[in-house]
């Protein structure tokens, strides 16, 4: 049965997105200007973005979800194909020491953004079509996987290692409700520490991240820089903040503060009643999105309506645990709000998605 846009669900996205566009404005103006001699150029770019993403996520909420199911194959194989391609010199290119972007004059695309949302339709079709042998391992478990493993290997090729962990995150999540035997995920997880274990090894820097996060003082002009002025910035903004443009840590201490930890700023200039806004924004999507997918009346709707609102619910606390200083530096962004087109335009089209499940399982 058709019906209305979830209006709620709606109101939440676009609220936080105009929020995060008026934000990147304050946490950016001041490095835009000076390195760009232009303190919109940040915004300029993102309120693109914004745009062209909400017009998709409109068009995306009115298209039949079952065709994702059609496609999914298809689907895969892009998202394969590009990260492959991104990896080679000359076709992508590197910002913040990853390979991870194809760039378009001054914009630039993330593949890893849209292979997140390929395996996730991917993985819910194949869970879909798996009820009589999802408990065995071998005949159930395995090929997605392999699969998974195979695409987080390519991300981590990049690297990004905080991508590549929401990534597998969310299939665990896909094959938790599924009903995979529990043994998996005590041997996934025991198998999980050793591949982190594996990862510190070969890339020491991780390695100071995570020494960083527990002690930031013992290297404040290093590796615990960020941390230190992310709680600089949240430390002095109270009940209601300093005020919008007021931002201290915007001028040169925070690194780029409209990316990663544009969290930190907001909470500077709003203080904690404007987080609790921003949380309580995220609880909406977080409650819309489970009342979707519980509501559905298929298996593939309802596992890829999970997979997406997890992924995003997932990032969203990773970043936010970044930036309270609770794990160590990740490197991946706040849905919605922070600079990002890639991050921005895959966010959308899962609300697009999520939209139009709700329009026909209602």
């Amino acid at each position: 049965m058709h019906r209305k846009l979830d209006k709620v669900l709606l109101f939440a996205v676009i609220t936080l997105s105009i929020f995060g566009l008026i934000m990147i404005y304050s946490a950016s103006s001041i490095w835009s200007e000076y390195k760009f001699n232009d303190s919109f150029h940040y915004v300029k770019y993102q309120g693109i973005f914004l745009i062209v993403s909400i017009i998709i996520m409109i068009i995306i909420s009115k298209i039949n979800y079952k065709i994702y199911y059609e496609k999914s194959n298809q689907i895969l194989l892009i998202c394969f194909v590009l990260l492959i391609l991104v990896l080679i010199p000359g076709i992508g290119s590197i910002r913040n020491g990853s390979r991870s972007w194809f760039g378009i004059g001054s914009l630039g695309i993330q593949p890893s953004e849209f292979a997140k949302l390929g395996l996730i339709i991917f993985t819910s079709k194949y869970l879909s079509n798996s009820n009589n042998h999802i408990k065995s391992f071998k005949n159930g478990v395995l090929p997605i996987l392999l699969i998974t493993l195979l695409f987080f290997g390519l991300i981590m090729l990049q690297p990004d290692l905080g991508t590549g962990v929401i990534l597998v995150m969310s299939i665990i999540s896909l094959l938790f409700i599924s009903g995979v035997n529990m043994r998996f995920f005590i041997f996934g997880g025991l198998l999980g520490i050793v591949g982190v274990i594996i990862l510190i090894i070969i890339a020491p820097y991780r390695m100071d991240r995570i020494t960083s996060f527990i002690d930031p003082w013992n290297d404040p002009l290093g590796t615990g820089f960020q941390i230190i002025q992310s709680l600089y910035a949240i430390g002095p903004g109270g009940l209601l903040g300093t005020g919008y443009l007021n931002s201290i840590q915007k001028h040169f201490y925070l690194p780029e503060p409209q990316t990663d930890f544009i969290f930190s700023i907001i909470a500077e200039e709003f203080g904690v009643m404007g987080a609790v806004i921003v949380v309580g924004l995220f609880s909406i999507i977080l409650i819309r999105g489970i009342k979707i997918s519980t509501h559905t009346k298929d298996s593939f709707s309802k596992y890829l309506s999970f997979g997406m609102l997890f992924q995003m619910m997932f990032q969203t606390i990773m970043n936010l645990m970044v930036v309270i200083g609770l794990i160590p530096v990740t490197g991946v962004t706040l849905p919605f709000l922070s600079y990002g087109g890639s991050s921005l335009l895959i966010s959308m089209i899962s609300i697009g998605i999520l939209l139009n499940i709700s329009r026909y399982n209602s």
